[in-house]
């Protein structure tokens, strides 16, 4: 057995589970589930019928690399996204379509270490948690860079240059999971110097980088630091895109990576002996997505229009920032987490996420203390609800 599975805590969902334990919630109150970030708005119409039209494609096995068809439509979006010069990027080169983030960030985590006693990865904290049993399951130690409570942001100047001289793999989220922080293109350049200077990779985590709430300012990527700072060669940088959040269709699984090109091609022999191919009619339906910005577009407003009611219902009663993207609420609790976790499910049947589950103890605290994620995805009518049940809960405990 891998002697590395001990090291793995109980995921984030199991505590919350235990934590429910022996509570009953009133029965005259539907659930609302807000602790998992599942995207319930509808999916595109226009998707189910690109599979149905090619289910043909489920008779034959698919390629590890996708159709060519698939890769060029990734790379036409990255370019128009990310304003990146349209010879910048190849699609036989710098793309590879994957099977959702979650597998990518796994398996290329087990690609990029090299274990020994002293490796380390280095992650926010708080943080989506493939990101730390992928670390010890490839035979490295996490790092945590606590995030500044002000700026939401990973507090990277607190590093020591002994720890990036560890340092085989920097993950980044941008937008954050869970604070919906925005890093800027300055700071992603900051942090490519550093991989630079320190000799590791840097994998940003962009899954909720289509969910932001300024049309005219859209979240940055890491891709388009590379570019503004004339960084033609990319083999320092990976980044991961999916279809989930962005088009709310987290049941296909569907997504890509995109970097440099001894990168994708050491992450495609890789994913020859380790990854699932993605099905012909599902690439089909990606390719459709990638190409179509409307139904993103109507996706953000539906997000907006419900962070604008949070702010409405919720800032007359605690302490509301607003985030600068994906779709989660950074609310800080009256007391404990904990507590409050457990109090809204007793009162209201309202299942939060307690930010301490997302985060370990580290340097002295634990970022995610008095801290829950609440996240947005349930239509507008239960969100309302919702919000309302949330605030009757705070006014109750700051009592």
């Amino acid at each position: 057995m891998n002697p590395h599975l001990k090291q793995l805590q109980p995921y984030p969902f199991e505590k919350l589970a235990k934590l429910k334990e022996g509570i009953t919630p009133p029965k005259n109150k539907a659930p609302i589930v807000m602790h998992i970030g599942e995207p319930k708005h509808p999916s595109p119409e226009f998707i189910t019928k690109v599979i149905n039209d090619n289910r043909a494609g489920f008779s034959s096995y698919p390629t590890i690399q996708g159709s060519a068809d698939l890769r060029q439509a990734i790379v036409n979006w990255l370019h128009r996204r990310f304003e990146i010069k349209s010879d910048w990027l190849d699609p036989e080169q710098n793309v590879l379509p994957v099977n959702g983030t979650r597998e990518a960030i796994f398996a290329f985590t087990q690609l990029i270490v090299d274990p020994s006693p002293d490796a380390l990865v280095l992650m926010p904290n708080p943080f989506y948690q493939i990101y730390e049993g992928a670390t010890y399951l490839a035979g490295a130690k996490p790092w945590y860079i606590n995030i500044d409570q002000e700026t939401l942001m990973p507090d990277f100047a607190c590093v020591p240059a002994e720890i990036w001289q560890r340092c085989q793999l920097l993950f980044i989220c941008s937008p954050g999971n869970p604070t919906g922080a925005i890093m800027s293109t300055e700071q992603m350049i900051k942090l490519l110097d550093l991989a630079d200077k320190y000799n590791f990779v840097l994998a940003s985590d962009e899954c909720y980088s289509e969910i932001y709430f300024d049309e005219k300012k859209p979240a940055p990527g890491l891709l388009q630091a590379a570019s503004l700072s004339n960084r033609r060669n990319l083999d320092r940088c990976m980044v991961f895109h999916s279809l989930s959040k962005r088009s709310s269709l987290p049941g296909m699984r569907s997504g890509f990576v995109a970097g440099g090109a001894q990168l994708i091609e050491q992450f495609r022999l890789y994913r020859t002996y380790h990854g699932s191919a993605m099905p012909i009619p599902v690439q089909m339906a990606s390719m459709s997505a990638w190409q179509d910005e409307e139904h993103v577009v109507a996706n953000r407003q539906l997000y907006r229009q419900k962070f604008d009611m949070a702010k409405e219902i919720l800032s007359p009663v605690t302490e509301f920032k607003m985030p600068d993207g994906a779709f989660y609420l950074w609310l800080k609790t009256p007391g404990d987490d904990l507590t409050f976790t457990k109090e809204l499910f007793k009162d209201e049947n309202i299942t939060v996420m307690p930010g301490s589950f997302l985060s370990r103890d580290a340097h002295g605290t634990n970022p995610g203390n008095n801290y829950v994620r609440i996240a947005l995805v349930s239509s507008l009518e239960e969100t309302t609800r919702a919000l309302k049940g949330i605030k009757s809960v705070i006014q109750r405990l700051s009592k």
